[in-house]
């Protein structure tokens, strides 16, 4: 997008995307919107690649819990136009019983480990995604560990013995 304010940006996405846009407005320095997870891979490729685009660089993506809160979980997605400096954040909200969002690893290399990450601590499962494996916990552990309702003193199976 060209470099016309966080406004601007907002409002090409609500005009593009009307209906996947369910809140936005600037927050701490960004544009922010929080969309249809149904239709993440959509924007995301048209701030990236569209017509206008310029959001070349996934700054971070990150799973959020927000228990007791209906919908509990949201993927945060910080995407950055080099050319211009401004931000955009956009937020997927989840429900907890369908905890799945489409992977975006096919538009950006780093989203592949990313999700990951959001998969191994948060349990929300990136569809399409090529290796969605544990990244930071060893395989056999159980549970996320980052969901606020993950039991603190909950024991996990052994590694096994050192050879």
């Amino acid at each position: 997008m060209e470099k016309t304010g966080k406004n601007n940006v907002l409002e090409t996405l609500k005009t593009r995307f009307a209906g996947a846009v369910l809140e936005c407005g600037p927050d701490k320095g960004d544009a922010v919107a929080v969309v249809d997870p149904a239709r993440i891979h959509e924007i995301v490729s048209f701030l990236k690649d569209g017509p206008q685009a310029g959001f070349e660089m996934l700054a971070d993506l990150c799973g959020v819990d927000y228990l007791p809160r209906t919908p509990r979980f949201e993927v945060v997605y910080q995407l950055h136009n080099l050319r211009t400096g401004e931000r955009v954040r956009l937020r997927a909200q989840l429900e907890e019983k369908s905890c799945e969002i489409a992977t975006i690893s096919d538009l950006f290399p780093n989203a592949d480990w990313l999700e990951r990450e959001a998969w191994d601590m948060f349990g929300i499962v990136f569809t399409g995604h090529p290796n969605l494996k544990r990244l930071l916990m060893y395989e056999p552990f159980e549970g996320h560990p980052l969901r606020r309702d993950y039991p603190i003193n909950k024991r996990q199976p052994l590694i096994g013995p050192k050879n």
